[in-house]
């Protein structure tokens, strides 16, 4: 039996963190990570970020060890710039759980790490222009959750009205994008 590969990609902003499409249209308009890499056959992305959103995917071919990250609760951090600066009130709300719309019924999240950061993180600049300070304040977020639901920290920044500009996954688990660019791949040994 062959070993099993595992990569950690640096999901640049604008792909789909799938490897393609069956939609012969969406192949042609969309970005997808096999553009990235010549991938072994049987790989799978960990998990998934939306389009808009860039940072941190694991990549493998053991589809025991995607199963175990995606259902065992490890920790995925996240870095959101967000439209306006939130109170201490409603950075408590998100820490203990708010409620966000989840398959169109409502879902309060699980509780979860969340503090401004004093200064903005070293991230590589995104591709396409995020507006300026001209149109209002923003803040950067650390945002650390153990559960993964559809679009959650777009939806947790926006419950609190200060909606997501720019969105990074920085860490799951121990395997950080420290600094990585957009599209760069690496090897990793499966140890989360």
């Amino acid at each position: 039996m062959a070993e099993h590969k595992h990569f950690i990609v640096f999901k640049p902003y604008g792909f789909i963190s799938q490897l393609t499409s069956n939609d012969l249209r969406q192949r042609r308009k969309k970005k997808f990570l096999a553009e990235l890499y010549d991938w072994p056959e049987e790989i799978m992305p960990i998990g998934r970020l939306d389009e808009n959103s860039e940072g941190l995917i694991l990549m493998t071919t053991d589809g025991k060890l995607s199963n175990h990250i995606n259902r065992s609760g490890i920790e995925k951090e996240y870095y959101a710039l967000v439209d306006g600066i939130p109170t201490e009130e409603q950075l408590l709300q998100l820490q203990h759980g708010i409620e966000i719309g989840l398959d169109g019924k409502k879902y309060t999240t699980k509780p979860c790490a969340v503090k401004s950061l004093i200064a903005s993180p070293n991230l590589p600049n995104r591709g396409k222009k995020i507006r300026d300070a001209r149109h209002g304040p923003t803040t950067w977020l650390s945002i650390t959750i153990q559960e993964g639901k559809f679009r959650q920290v777009r939806k947790m920044t926006s419950a609190i009205d200060c909606p997501t500009l720019r969105l990074v996954r920085i860490r799951v688990g121990n395997q950080q994008l420290n600094t990585m660019q957009p599209g760069e791949i690496v090897e990793w040994n499966g140890e989360i």
